[in-house]
């Protein structure tokens, strides 16, 4: 119960208010990135990626809180299915390296299945219209650990290989950003 009320006061206290993001027909701003996929850091380039598909890349608080671990999960569990469409999937944060390397590989988030990316001083998520908030003196995750970085809001987008934002998503639960994300993919023609 101590967990699930911890859980709830983060979710809370990462929540953002939504703010005029980038908008399906824009141009998706190129980035590269220290990112983590099953705990091992790599260079992540998302012109790299678009040439294998489209991306959907998904902006969330922190990891290890409430409402951001139901989201990495629920795109753990949904892996196969955006692959299926085409698409590979990649996180991004303000959260350290370290952190990313510890979420990336926790079964019960990423569990390995996609990479997060970390942006620690929020140029990324500025880049793409969205609001970026001052780490909160005291905040601790749901492990208990000390949040000792801002918090990007909760916004994904599809872009389509060609560089575009094919969708935009936010002001959503979670668990519906992602399903929201995944009916876009399925929607996107293949070829």
């Amino acid at each position: 119960m101590k967990r699930f009320l911890l859980g709830c006061v983060v979710a809370s206290v990462v929540a953002l208010p939504a703010m005029a993001a980038l908008k399906a027909g824009d141009a998706a701003p190129d980035f590269t990135a220290q990112a983590s996929l099953a705990g091992n850091a790599f260079s992540y380039s998302l012109k790299a990626a678009l040439t294998k598909g489209p991306v959907v890349v998904y902006f969330f608080p922190s990891s290890y809180t409430g409402g951001c671990n139901i989201q990495a999960h629920t795109f753990a569990v949904n892996s196969d299915k955006f692959a299926a469409a085409g698409a590979t999937i990649i996180g991004v944060s303000l959260d350290s390296i370290a952190r990313l390397n510890d979420f990336s590989k926790d079964p019960d988030y990423c569990a390995g299945k996609f990479p997060t990316a970390s942006d620690p001083d929020g140029k990324i998520a500025k880049s793409y219209d969205l609001s970026v908030r001052a780490a909160q003196a005291g905040a601790k995750d749901t492990r208990g650990v000390e949040i000792d970085h801002g918090f990007a809001e909760r916004t994904t987008f599809i872009v389509g290989r060609n560089g575009t934002i094919v969708a935009s998503i936010g002001g959503l639960a979670p668990a519906d950003n992602v399903d929201k994300a995944l009916a876009a993919v399925q929607a996107m023609p293949t070829h």
